[in-house]
């Protein structure tokens, strides 16, 4: 079931142990995903066809405000962790409340840790660079789809209320 999908993040060791143990090759990503898009979906399905199980870690409603501002996130963070937890290339979700994915990626311990286009290694933040390191999973990075972002978005939905 999609519920039994999204997973606290005190339980994501253990769920993400069950699949190594299962011989899967983890891959790990993160971020807000607000308002879902095509391009999401297509990153997801990316991420997933480099290993065996896909955990996604979503920003909560906190941090969402700190990285994107004022009136955002549009929807709150149970939402999107159920939508994300929807889509059949994802295994696992769990939310985490701080800036970074520092603890989500100690807790998931992917073999291989994907971000999106607009990301290089350099540019990846630093403890999370180190954390990646620690336990030897490779950073792969996948092409944005180009023509879709959520703040895109949101600009043409206000502009149909003009």
């Amino acid at each position: 079931m999609i519920n039994d999908k999204v997973v606290p993040l005190e339980k994501l060791q253990q769920q993400a142990k069950a699949l190594r143990t299962a011989g899967k090759k983890i891959v790990a990503t993160n971020g807000c995903f607000d308002l879902l898009h095509v391009g999401h979906v297509r990153y997801l399905n990316g991420a997933r066809a480099l290993g065996d199980a896909l955990i996604v870690g979503i920003n909560g409603d906190e941090s969402v405000r700190e990285l994107k501002g004022r009136g955002r996130p549009v929807n709150n963070q149970n939402d999107r962790a159920e939508i994300i937890a929807a889509l059949g290339c994802v295994d696992l979700v769990a939310i985490f409340p701080e800036l970074r994915a520092t603890r989500f990626l100690e807790l998931a311990a992917p073999d291989i840790y994907v971000k999106g286009g607009d990301y290089n290694a350099d540019t990846l933040n630093s403890d999370e660079r180190e954390v990646l390191r620690k336990i030897g999973a490779k950073i792969d990075i996948v092409p944005l789809e180009r023509g879709y972002s959520t703040t895109d978005l949101m600009k043409r939905l206000s502009k149909l209320g003009k």
